[in-house]
């Protein structure tokens, strides 16, 4: 939960899964899969070494950045833990819904409950629908952020049951190699982006502020499907980093 592996995995997961969403576009648009496939892969990786080297860049400031021997590797490291495999699964699952199923559903008790749960427990939903009724850009995303935020509740409830686990495991990882912005620093800066991500997506701020373009576009894609889950994991890393500030994790 260190703030350079936190922020490598976010943005590794959300460059992909943008550029998913891009290629399935632009093959719905009508351009063959190899053609929109090559550039694509390309901007997806210009992207994603962008990103990754301004977080190193901190990795090394920290000296948690260290070059990659073979006797440093462990299939143990290589291998994603309980909360990053859910995670990754509920993050697939919601990705196909969003390209195969949503934009071609006409609806149904199943969806209509899914819809009317999270328009209950989650504030933003009656927010999104306002703003995608005024733009005339549903196609299914309605129910792809619903779908989204069950499964987001889903894996917070799982993660928040092993969360004493995740700050002992946290404790142990600051012995080694201690956080540059030091313990109290990091669980702050967490905490707030956890904060301000529940005002943008769960009470609905960020709807507000997204243009009908943006909103029926790619960056309204990748907020209402990852979004959710997203937001969900950063408030576990907080909560994580938090409890491990005390004497007993």
């Amino acid at each position: 939960m260190g703030a350079a592996r936190l922020l490598a995995k976010g943005w590794v997961v959300f460059c992909v899964y943008a550029g998913g969403l891009a290629l399935h576009r632009a093959v719905a648009g009508g351009v063959p899969f190899a053609a929109a496939a090559g550039p694509l892969l390309v901007c997806v990786l210009l992207f994603g070494a962008m990103g990754l080297l301004f977080i190193s860049g901190y990795g090394f400031s920290a000296g948690h950045v260290r070059p990659l021997l073979p006797a440093r590797l462990d299939a143990a490291l290589m291998v994603p833990g309980f909360n990053e495999s859910v995670f990754l699964v509920f993050t697939l699952l919601v990705f196909c819904v969003q390209v195969f199923y949503a934009p071609v559903s006409r609806g149904g008790a199943a969806i209509d409950a899914i819809e009317g749960a999270m328009r209950f427990a989650v504030l933003g939903q009656g927010t999104l629908e306002t703003a995608l009724a005024t733009c005339s850009a549903d196609g299914g995303r309605l129910f792809v952020s619903a779908l989204s935020w069950m499964l987001a509740f889903i894996f917070f409830a799982s993660a928040l049951s092993r969360i004493r686990l995740a700050a002992a495991i946290v404790r142990l990882e600051r012995k080694r190699r201690p956080e540059a912005l030091g313990a109290q620093p990091l669980a702050f800066a967490v905490g707030v982006a956890a904060v301000i991500g529940i005002q943008l997506l769960y009470i609905g701020t960020g709807y507000t502020l997204l243009p009908c373009r943006a909103l029926g576009g790619l960056w309204g894609d990748v907020v209402i499907g990852l979004g959710p889950l997203m937001l969900c994991y950063v408030v576990v890393a907080a909560l994580a980093n938090l409890l491990a500030l005390g004497t007993e994790a």
